[in-house]
C-alpha cells in the first residue's frame, strides 16, 4: 500500500483532519472536568487515535500512567505510532478489561453516542474508578447549537434528502442534557452532573471541511456519488461562506455536553 492510499483510510483521515480541526482542543477541557492531575492513573474510553489520551498523558506526567482503549483496531494502529508512553488496548466500553478500583480518572470524548449500551458503559466506567475517582464523558451538543454544522445538515437535506442529512447528524444524537441525565440515572449515577462547554470547528477551507466529512465512515462515507459530491462542494461554497474568516478558513462554534460524576 502506498502512502497516498494509506492516507485515505478512515483512521488516517480522522487523525489528520478531524483531530486538529475539532477534537484536539477538547483533550485539556475534558481532563480538567475530570480533575486529572500529576501522578494519576487515567483511562480514556473510545480513545480513537489518542487526542484525549495524549492530553491526559501530558497532565499525568511520568509519575502517572494512561491507558487508551478503543474497539477499532485501525484507530489503535494510528494511535500506537504516537511517540508517547501510553498503553493502547482493544476492547469495548460495555466490558472494560480491568478490575474494580483501577483508575483515578476515566475520560471519554465523542465516542459515547456510538456505544451500543450506554448505561452499561457508564456503569463500567464507574466500576473501574477508585474511591473518589472522577469521570468525565463528552458528547457533541445538538447540531442546532453549532451554526456551521446546522447549515451543512440542512444543505444535505435540501440536496439529497433527510436520510443523508440524518446520516451526518448521527454524532449529534445525544445533544440533550435531559437525555444524558436519564442515561446516567439508568447507570446508577444518581449524582451525575451535565455541563456545557464551548469549542470551535476550524478547517483551512470549505473544501477541506466537505471533503473530510465525505471521507468519514461514521457519517457521509460511501453515501455520496462523485457527482453528488461535486454538487455539494459547489453549494457549500455559498451556504458556508458566512462562516469563513482569514483567507478562506472556516470557523464556527461547536459546543459539547459533558457528563461528570465521582465514585464514592
Amino acid at each position: 500500500m502506498n502512502v497516498r492510499e494509506e492516507a485515505r483510510q478512515p483512521a488516517e483521515v480522522y487523525d489528520a483532519q478531524f483531530v486538529p480541526a475539532l477534537f484536539a482542543q477538547w483533550g485539556p477541557v475534558v481532563c480538567a472536568e475530570a480533575g486529572v492531575q500529576k501522578g494519576d492513573r487515567v483511562l480514556d474510553v473510545a480513545c480513537g487515535t489518542g487526542a484525549l489520551t495524549l492530553a491526559a498523558a501530558e497532565i499525568a506526567g511520568p509519575s502517572g500512567s494512561v491507558v487508551g482503549l478503543d474497539i477499532n483496531p485501525e484507530m489503535l494502529a494510528v494511535a500506537r505510532r504516537k511517540p508517547v508512553q501510553i498503553e493502547w488496548l482493544e476492547g469495548t466500553a460495555e466490558a472494560l478489561p480491568f478490575p474494580d478500583n483501577s483508575f483515578d480518572a476515566v475520560v471519554s470524548q465523542f465516542g459515547f453516542m456510538f456505544f451500543e449500551d450506554k448505561p452499561k458503559a457508564l456503569s463500567e466506567m464507574m466500576r473501574v474508578l477508585k474511591p473518589n475517582g472522577r469521570l468525565a464523558v463528552a458528547v457533541c451538543d445538538a447540531v442546532e447549537n453549532s451554526s456551521g454544522y446546522s447549515a451543512f445538515a440542512l444543505l444535505l437535506d435540501r440536496l439529497f434528502g433527510k436520510k443523508v442529512g440524518d446520516a451526518f447528524r448521527a454524532p449529534f444524537s445525544l445533544g440533550d442534557a435531559g437525555r444524558l441525565r436519564e442515561i446516567s440515572r439508568e447507570a446508577g449515577l444518581a449524582d451525575a452532573e451535565v455541563v456545557r462547554r464551548n469549542g470551535k470547528v476550524r478547517f483551512k477551507s470549505i473544501d477541506a471541511l466537505v471533503s473530510t466529512e465525505r471521507a468519514c465512515v461514521w457519517t457521509l462515507g460511501g453515501v455520496l456519488t462523485d457527482e453528488q459530491f461535486e454538487r455539494l462542494l459547489d453549494e457549500a461554497e455559498t451556504v458556508l461562506k458566512p462562516f469563513t474568516v482569514r483567507g478562506g478558513t472556516i470557523e464556527f462554534d461547536m459546543p459539547s455536553l459533558i457528563i461528570k460524576a465521582r465514585e464514592s
